[in-house]
């Protein structure tokens, strides 16, 4: 018996020290997650199921010279429901009222939205979706209505804001506007000046904590931000509304017109460079034009006869040639190195002088003069359309903007064609910006000025940065050069090529261009032409220069020159811009005096100065005299006719009754 009792003994010292061991390997196990690895499960449960999340600033607004909204940033509310949150008294008191207001917000019946909370509650969806793409008055709204106006913990309400970046012009200078955005390959594409100045509009992204209630749903533990996001700057772009209206209409209307493949249009301030509108349209497959690509900065091709101008300021610089100097067109049509050389319109007069080849944009004169001016040294003209800036970039802030081409005789790719080709625009690249910018420098006197897109950067009333204008070549050429060739632009429109768009009423002056595009590719098949005008106006004092480039217009008629194509887009913005321009003319004899007019108004000056306690005679007075005179009475006018007063319906010698009415017939 007593070794049976010490058996069990045994037998229960070993169970004990086996259960103390086991006690001391779970203290143990328990100390070193709670001290050694503590912190690691901790925070993996704490990023399991609480996080921060970034709430993007808001960007700030871009604005337009005159002070219009081009871009703003808007806040948009998702809204669902915590089924669980509310305490059961709060849900049955309120989720009748709460059906009928979500009912008449969103228009369905009052009964659904009960059965659908309901089905929430039981089915324990923390996570119930309520409405989506909310403006900031609905989000307001909404969150007032019974039970969601108890808040996130008993009321249930989740909100979820995002910020969405609307255009409140819609699609005018959308492109030149421009976005931030993820592209389908997961790149941030930066377009136009939202892309270009991100780093001032963007601003400083907030942080919220947020609580895992479901798979995949998370919701705000406070109604509070840890960090509040910071707004960005104002952008203030130099981009008129009016102005940009105005070349948008124009420019779809001939698009529409000619059924053109795309086109663009600039309007620039002529001495500050600031683009006042931009506008590039491309076609849709229904035929509809929208804003595509940025046409005007990216897309370089050969610019035809609005290069021409080139060839002038190169010769007349370097003193190769008068404007006067007379070539022999030789029946528009000449040949080098087996190569033709062809006018668009091959008769008319034969010998004309340098001036009128430019006016009536002949092909053979401007290559016969720069040709036999430079084919002895090359290097020499091109060295002047390197010297005014034809060959590089222009350096603005936006990406994607075209690189010119401009053929050097130490190029492998030089040849003896390379000379009379360019002379007609052909062989060389540029972009319709570029080409503006050059023209722009005549009409400002020589001074060539950079294209401007911003011209501030603004919080509220301050001033973060300025742009002022940046002068690229202070001098392109003498200014006895300029007034020739302003001259000459003059003329094109006068009596050259832009003849048709001619008005006596208003001054304009530039170049038209027709440029043959991919006349090597495919054997030809391909070939269609681009349509151009550049100018300036008025003539006389530049304000505004501007230029319109439409690409692949209907040939059915056979008028897709520029003159047809884009003149008419370059007269009617320059006519319409001065429209509501103050007058100018002056008033001659302002001063001088009318004897009719001064008798009338002595008459009614001389009775206005009699405190009259009885009525007048106001027969053979000016009715307008005599109604002025009344009302001094006190006396209430009716006036039937025109002309002088023939009868009165009070007679003369009658007291003045304060307010009465009198009837003035008139003759």
């Amino acid at each position: 018996m007593v070794t049976e009792d010490k058996h069990i003994s045994y037998r229960i010292y070993l169970v004990a020290l086996a259960l103390f061991i086991m006690a001391i390997a779970i203290i143990v196990k328990l100390t070193n997650i709670q001290w050694v690895h503590g912190n690691y499960y901790r925070n993996l449960a704490k990023e399991r199921t609480v996080k921060n999340f970034v709430i993007p600033a808001n960007k700030g607004n871009i604005y337009s010279s005159d002070g219009s909204l081009l871009a703003t940033s808007i806040p948009n509310y998702n809204i669902r429901f915590d089924a669980l949150a509310p305490k059961s008294v709060n849900f049955e008191k309120n989720i009748k009222s709460l059906s009928d207001s979500l009912a008449i917000m969103f228009h369905k019946p009052s009964a659904f939205f009960q059965a659908e909370l309901r089905k929430a509650r039981a089915n324990k969806n923390r996570f119930y979706f309520v409405a989506k793409d909310l403006s900031y008055s609905e989000y307001i709204r909404i969150k007032k209505f019974p039970l969601f106006n108890l808040g996130a913990y008993k009321g249930g309400i989740i909100i979820n804001q995002q910020t969405v970046r609307e255009h409140p012009i819609g699609m005018i200078a959308e492109r030149t506007i421009g976005y931030e955005r993820i592209d389908t390959k997961g790149v941030l594409a930066r377009v136009g000046i939202e892309g270009a100045f991100g780093k001032y509009l963007n601003g400083k992204d907030g942080r919220v904590l947020q609580q895992k209630i479901a798979k995949g749903q998370w919701k705000p533990i406070q109604d509070m931000n840890e960090v509040d996001p910071k707004d960005g700057y104002d952008v203030i772009s130099t981009i008129d509304v009016y102005i940009q209206d105005i070349a948008h209409h124009a420019l779809l209307k001939q698009l529409e017109l000619y059924e053109a493949d795309h086109g663009c249009v600039v309007v620039m301030e002529t001495q500050t460079g600031q683009v006042k509108a931009i506008s590039n349209l491309g076609r849709a497959t229904d035929g509809s034009y929208y804003e595509t690509i940025n046409y005007a900065v990216s897309e370089a091709h050969e610019p035809g006869s609005t290069y021409k101008l080139v060839d002038l300021m190169a010769l007349l610089e370097d003193k190769k040639i008068d404007t006067s100097a007379v070539f022999d067109r030789k029946g528009g049509l000449i040949t080098y190195f087996g190569r033709k050389v062809e006018d668009s319109h091959r008769g008319g007069e034969q010998l004309v002088s340098l001036a009128k080849g430019f006016e009536m944009s002949s092909n053979t004169v401007m290559v016969q003069a720069v040709y036999n001016s430079y084919k002895d040294n090359p290097a020499q003209f091109v060295n002047h359309v390197n010297s005014f800036g034809l060959n590089k970039r222009l350096g603005l802030p936006f990406k994607g903007e075209g690189y010119p081409y401009v053929p050097q005789p130490s190029d492998k790719k030089w040849s003896n064609l390379s000379l009379p080709w360019m002379a007609f625009g052909y062989g060389v690249s540029i972009t319709p910006l570029q080409t503006l910018t050059y023209y722009n420098s005549v009409a400002n006197n020589g001074v060539m000025v950079k294209p401007q897109f911003v011209s501030e950067i603004k919080a509220w009333n301050k001033t973060i940065k300025k742009f002022n204008t940046e002068i690229i070549n202070p001098k392109v050429c003498s200014a006895g050069t300029i007034a020739k060739l302003k001259n000459m632009l003059l003329n094109v429109v006068k009596n050259g090529t832009g003849k048709k768009f001619y008005s006596k009423d208003f001054s304009m002056a530039g170049k038209t261009g027709t440029a043959q595009v991919n006349y090597s590719s495919n054997g030809g098949l391909d070939k269609y032409y681009a349509s151009s005008f550049v100018g300036y106006f008025p003539a006389e004092n530049p304000k505004y220069s501007c230029i319109v480039v439409v690409h692949k217009p209907s040939t059915a008629n056979n008028n897709y020159y520029g003159a047809d194509v884009a003149g008419p887009v370059f007269k009617r913005i320059a006519q319409k811009i001065f429209t509501d321009a103050p007058t100018t003319n002056e008033i001659k004899k302002l001063d001088q005096k009318i004897a009719k007019q001064e008798q009338s108004f002595n008459q009614y000056f001389a009775k206005s100065q009699i405190k009259q306690q009885f009525l007048p005679n106001l027969k053979g007075m000016s009715g307008m005299d005599a109604a002025a005179l009344l009302g001094n009475m006190g006396l209430k006018v009716k006036i039937i006719g025109m002309g002088k007063v023939k009868s009165q319906s009070i007679l003369p010698g009658q007291p003045i009754l304060k307010n009465a009415l009198i009837i003035l017939e008139l003759s």
